[in-house]
């Protein structure tokens, strides 16, 4: 994965003759757009992992702390094997660890194709996998390709359908869908939920979440993850109209009530 750098830093531009990610039917299978990746992670998954993060994502969240990431452009070019072969220098210490691979983003079902082939990799070299995803794509990841998944994050980022509108730009039924797929194929799923005052939480949003998932035994945790401002100087320079610039993180109180509401539809949550 050679010079791809910190999700932190802003990265623009790399690739200017990338495909548009908004045509781009993720079918090229040797050649990934890349935004950056991270070693030692602890929170995205099991263990201790790499975590990658790919360039391109449909979904416009208003609390997006990564806007480089929506153009496959703006990741690095890199070849399917020369991805492989960097996983591979980690693979020993992460098995050790009881760790693994996540891939996430943007959004790592733009570039299925990509994911597909690093995924069946990991899993050769016996390490766990982890898709980190919004399911808005979920049609696009075949069940030959969730065979090399072992565990689903996803981010079901509101309950009600305009709010999810409202904050992503998008509709909320495709990740519904891919969630009820997942249930029915019994996949390990974590839930990630951003709490953002103002937005997303409503307790009837938080509650509509809530009675969705407590009833899907696959689902292992519910995580609500508080709403920061780490992207926004992102947002700034790259000329975005940050319109969350005011929204204040959410209090531990505020943090605790959503939980509860999730407990009391029956769910792990944290």
């Amino acid at each position: 994965m050679g010079e791809v750098g910190s999700r932190y830093d802003l990265r623009g531009d790399r690739s200017p003759d990338a495909p548009d990610t908004g045509s781009f039917a993720g079918t090229e299978s040797q050649v990934g757009w890349i935004h950056s990746y991270e070693t030692g992670s602890t929170v995205d998954g099991p263990g201790v992992r790499v975590v990658l993060f790919m360039a391109g994502c449909l979904l416009r969240c208003l609390y997006c702390h990564n806007p480089d990431t929506w153009h496959l452009k703006d990741g690095t070019r890199i070849e399917l094997g020369r991805a492989v072969r960097r996983l591979a220098n980690f693979a020993p210490a992460l098995r050790s660890m009881g760790g693994g691979l996540t891939i996430s983003g943007g959004e790592p079902l733009v570039q299925t194709a990509f994911t597909h082939g690093l995924f069946a990799a990991a899993k050769r070299m016996g390490l766990h996998t982890a898709l980190d995803t919004s399911g808005f794509l979920g049609a696009r990841a075949s069940d030959d390709y969730l065979t090399n998944v072992d565990l689903v994050l996803l981010d079901i980022k509101s309950g009600d359908p305009e709010t999810y509108r409202r904050a992503t730009g998008a509709e909320l039924e495709p990740t519904l869908h891919f969630a009820r797929r997942l249930a029915a194929l019994g996949k390990p799923v974590w839930v990630r939920f951003v709490l953002v005052p103002g937005l997303t939480d409503d307790p009837a949003n938080i509650e509509a979440v809530a009675k969705f998932v407590g009833p899907m035994p696959n689902v292992e945790w519910v995580e609500v993850l508080p709403f920061h401002q780490m992207g926004e100087f992102k947002w700034k320079a790259l000329g975005l109209d940050y319109r969350l610039a005011t929204t204040p993180t959410p209090t531990d109180a505020q943090v605790e009530s959503a939980l509860a509401i999730f407990r009391r539809a029956g769910c792990r949550a944290r």
